[in-house]
């Protein structure tokens, strides 16, 4: 695994800089489960990539996302991942897993939807099972009406 410092980490800067997408006028957007462990970020795959602060003011971190689905221009649609508990519908809980070294439960924040390059990420973390995927598409059906 390559060391990045914070200045440098893929998705903070550029072109392949991760953005948020306006979840409702992204298009038509189909949420798919196809983890294949090619090294390319595939719909079901946690990666890391730079995330940056709901305030955009330049300021994020390194963190997990789960890519929920592809786009025709190449990129990929993700929603981050937090061990912060906050219950409503905006947070789904998928315990732990490989992508935290500390074991700490997690939760998929619905209410945000990135737009990822795969230049501007690290390589895949794991594969989320299609159980936990489906309850994070499931709730991404009922807020945003993908399918």
């Amino acid at each position: 695994m390559t060391a990045y410092s914070p200045e440098d980490a893929p998705g903070r800067h550029g072109p392949f800089a991760t953005a948020e997408a306006a979840p409702r006028t992204v298009g038509r957007v189909r949420t798919e489960y196809s983890p294949a462990h090619d090294g390319d970020p595939d719909p079901g795959e946690i990666v890391w990539t730079w995330v940056p602060y709901e305030e955009n003011d330049g300021r994020g971190k390194d963190r997990p996302v789960l890519v929920v689905a592809r786009e025709p221009a190449g990129t990929v649609l993700a929603v981050q991942l937090t061990s912060k508990r906050r219950d409503g519908r905006d947070r789904v809980p998928i315990g732990s897993g490989p992508w935290d070294r500390s074991g700490r439960e997690s939760w998929v924040a619905v209410d945000r939807v990135l737009r990822l390059h795969e230049e501007g990420m690290r390589r895949e973390a794991c594969a989320l099972d299609r159980m936990r995927f489906n309850l994070v598409r499931q709730r991404l059906r009922e807020r945003y009406g993908w399918s």
